[in-house]
């Protein structure tokens, strides 16, 4: 543990970064349902596509006051970092960086923007299991993607960015796209 960190004040932000998450869930199955967001089983994909615009327009509606900051408060975001930087130093450090590298899309390819839907035609990021062991576990339908060396915060039901954070991994090596 780095010389300097807290560990109940380490718990803490984590406790209440899973809660404010626990909270976002509750309000955005507490919308599903309504005007057409939920569909009980089908083939078409037009169906479906509308079905998570339909959400993900309940969703902006809940929370019309969402903004940078929600989830990635400052301390959050400098834990985060903090927690991350093993898995980016480390000896998987290099291959954990061209892995994410790899398959995240260009920052100016994804709006940086809370409640903004997620470019379709954008990949979404591997994130290195040594990463995730390291932040708080989120609820399958949550996500963290690399946007860059960008952290988001995705709903994957709802293709919304709930939060982001900027500049959440050092620079990140050159990769030759496939």
């Amino acid at each position: 543990m780095p010389a300097g960190t807290n560990i109940n004040s380490d718990a803490k932000l984590m406790a209440v970064f899973r809660a404010k998450v626990d909270d976002y869930l509750k309000l955005r199955k507490s919308v599903e349902g309504k005007a057409g967001s939920q569909v009980k089983s089908t083939d078409n994909p037009q169906q479906l596509l509308n079905s998570e615009k339909a959400l993900a327009a309940q969703v902006r509606a809940a929370r019309p006051n969402a903004q940078r900051g929600d989830f990635f408060t400052p301390a959050t975001e400098a834990q985060f970092r903090r927690l991350m930087t093993p898995a980016m130093h480390g000896s998987d450090g290099p291959e954990n960086k061209v892995a994410i590298k790899d398959d995240a899309p260009e920052p100016k390819d994804v709006p940086f923007k809370v409640n903004a839907d997620y470019p379709r035609h954008e990949a979404l990021s591997t994130v290195p299991p040594d990463v995730l062991r390291m932040l708080p576990e989120l609820p399958p339908e949550i996500q963290y993607r690399f946007v860059g060396r960008h952290l988001i915060l995705y709903d994957s039901k709802a293709n919304l960015i709930i939060d982001f954070m900027l500049n959440a991994l050092p620079p990140l090596p050159v990769v030759e796209k496939k």
